[in-house]
């Protein structure tokens, strides 16, 4: 009964809240539209503003879900904007020129969809550098990268920028940490995206984790299946020896609740460093209590778009970047694609190109 209720009274803000924006929209169109008819334009924006919940449907209603997901990015900012356009008109009393502040209002969002858009699809290359216990004298290079949720939105072409920016950087191993799909696996098959993940080509492997999306989709044997596929080794609560150079553990995402404790995972060996993979950086206290000398997540997007990384900061201890805690370097990243609408503000499209150097045990 609490479940509707809260569901129930969800609805209803959102529903007036959708309402406000279509009313404030609604009165600037037809400041130079005068024929507009209300029921007709009412129709399309309630169409549009649960047009995610349509696209959820089906495959076929992809359209919507596309739809759904700008109409995402144009809902945080108009809420943000359109109240303030709003006030400005009472107070500075423009004369009744509503179109001047719509127009204003409307040119900041395109501005915004613009270069959030530049940012979404221009992935840069962070590099790190890190130094742990190890009897290797030659570095270890690897290249991380999470949260890319492909699909049709950050699709085969997007998925090809990463490939090409980390086969120029040569590494040794590559690392995905996570939410690898968005949700789904069918489009990442039927959009032929194997073909271009198998172009990777890293001495050591390409080695990923699930993260909650694929947990969302339902359909993680076939995910684990298309990425065998396509040469990238899923590890499912998995601690492996990679070359007798280092242990690499790919952690469950905590979505699983019956996920093993790392602890368990623990490498029996304790003279070759230990790499963790865990999508969410939900804890970060307990590998460096149990000695992982490098941790790698992403999840948090850095919030995707401002000011949303207020609220990870809050949420996380480290939301975003490389943080060197009680001897554990642990690396957080804002991830190469992007959930919801193909848009970037205050965070950018990456991936990580990792130094790892080794100094004998002490």
């Amino acid at each position: 009964m609490k479940m509707v209720v809260g569901i129930g009274s969800t609805l209803l803000i959102y529903t007036a809240l959708i309402a406000y924006l279509g009313w404030a929209v609604f009165v600037w169109l037809t400041s130079f539209i005068e024929s507009m008819n209300p029921w007709l334009f009412a129709a399309v924006w309630f169409v549009i503003a649960y047009s995610y919940v349509i696209g959820r449907i089906g495959h076929k209603w992809l359209g919507f879900t596309v739809i759904g997901s700008y109409w995402f990015a144009f809902l945080q900012y108009a809420i943000l904007l359109i109240p303030l356009a709003n006030i400005m008109a009472l107070i500075m009393d423009f004369n009744g020129d509503v179109f001047v502040i719509g127009a204003v209002t409307t040119g900041i969002i395109l501005l915004l969809f613009i270069v959030g858009t530049y940012l979404a699809y221009s992935p840069v290359v962070r590099k790190l550098e890190v130094t742990v216990e190890g009897e290797s004298a030659e570095p270890l290079h690897m290249v991380v990268g999470s949260d890319f949720h492909l699909g049709f939105l950050s699709g085969k072409r997007h998925l090809q920028r990463f490939v090409d920016q980390t086969n120029a950087l040569d590494p040794d191993v590559v690392f995905l940490a996570g939410d690898l799909v968005d949700d789904d696996p069918v489009w990442y098959a039927r959009y032929g995206m194997s073909e271009v993940m198998t172009q990777l080509k890293p001495s050591l492997g390409v080695y990923g984790v699930l993260g909650n999306h694929e947990y969302y989709g339902k359909k993680i044997p076939l995910l684990v299946k298309v990425m065998n596929q396509s040469g990238v080794k899923i590890l499912r609560d998995e601690t492996v020896l990679i070359a007798d150079r280092f242990y690499v553990t790919g952690r469950e995402d905590r979505t699983n609740q019956n996920r093993l404790s790392l602890a368990a995972l623990k490498p029996q060996e304790s003279k070759l460093p230990w790499l963790v993979m865990d999508h969410t950086p939900a804890d970060l206290k307990t590998p460096s209590g149990l000695g992982v000398d490098f941790h790698m997540s992403g999840h948090t997007h850095k919030g995707q778009m401002w000011p949303n990384h207020l609220l990870t900061k809050r949420m996380f201890e480290l939301d975003y970047g490389y943080r060197l805690l009680r001897g554990t370097h642990f690396l957080v990243s804002s991830g190469f694609g992007f959930w919801g609408p193909p848009l970037r503000i205050g965070s950018r499209s990456e991936l990580w190109s990792v130094t790892m150097n080794f100094r004998p045990s002490s």
